[in-house]
């Protein structure tokens, strides 16, 4: 499909003109099961500022955290998701009071905020998600994908159901999103943006490391699918970052391969999203 044609199904959408969407009327938030809307929000504002939403935000040291930090002092509004189930079989466990710790720093950064448990395995989660925002906070204006199903295994230990999983949350999950954000934009010419973090490990990793060649895919397509919406997609690969789930020898093996001598750390790539998603970085599109 070319940049300057609509997506099928959908009329071309000129500048500042909504969109038309065909598809069945919704029930209710509230009469729906998956995403849960946990209470931690601000009101929103008189003059309202952009709005982002940024998925996998479950720790207050994890890379969705600090973006969502990075972007309220920049001047957006935050909705974000996260999914405790996931942190908990995880070996770093969960983070008790990280669904109110965030909250409290996006507020005081002036954001209005708007944290939503959803489990994104589930193929109904991902509309019900975009549901709950619009309806707390209004229309997205940016979508960064941060979240993800990781769990380490090779090419000949990897069992059917952990390389589904992580294609239901790494690449369907994301498609999903995308789509209904595609569906549902309404913002001016050129202000709508989509990132996705991802990863080359591959090697002794072999479900994450497809799942996430899948995502550069499905974001690729979305920059010259939803260019005549005027929203760029770009993908983000923050390399090497310790969040908490680095072993020492892990640790050492990166730096011994990291030309800076250094790690990466979560506010480089909150720095990264913050351009991308700021009218600067409105040039890039369709990037890896």
């Amino acid at each position: 499909m070319g940049p300057g044609r609509a997506p099928a199904g959908r009329r071309t959408q000129n500048p500042g003109v909504s969109n038309v969407r065909d598809r069945r009327p919704r029930k209710p938030v509230a009469a729906r099961t998956g995403a849960r809307d946990d209470g931690a929000h601000a009101p929103r504002p008189a003059t309202a500022r952009p709005l982002a939403l940024v998925t996998g935000v479950g720790r207050t040291r994890g890379l969705g955290a600090a973006i969502a930090r990075r972007l309220a002092a920049s001047g957006w509004d935050i909705a974000f998701s996260h999914w405790s189930p996931y942190d908990e079989r995880m070996d770093w466990g969960a983070e008790p009071g990280a669904t109110e710790a965030v909250p409290a720093a996006l507020t005081g950064s002036g954001a209005a905020a708007v944290a939503v448990e959803a489990d994104l395995a589930d193929p109904d989660s991902p509309a019900r998600l975009m549901d709950t925002v619009q309806e707390r906070l209004g229309g997205v204006s940016a979508l960064v994908m941060c979240h993800c199903e990781s769990v380490a295994s090779g090419l000949l230990e990897t069992t059917a159901d952990s390389f589904d999983r992580h294609l239901a949350v790494n690449a369907r999950a994301t498609w999903q999103l995308v789509r209904e954000f595609g569906l549902r934009f309404t913002g001016e010419h050129g202000t709508g943006r989509i990132l996705a973090l991802t990863s080359d490990h591959t090697v002794g990793n072999l479900p994450y490391g497809a799942s996430k060649g899948a995502l550069d895919r499905i974001v690729i397509a979305a920059a010259r699918e939803l260019s005549a919406l005027g929203v760029t997609a770009n993908v983000v690969d923050p390399g090497p970052v310790d969040t908490g789930w680095m072993s020492p020898r892990v640790r050492e093996e990166c730096l011994r391969h990291t030309p800076l001598g250094r790690l990466a750390t979560p506010e480089d790539t909150a720095d990264l999203v913050e351009f991308l998603c700021s009218p600067r970085g409105g040039g890039s599109t369709g990037s890896f």
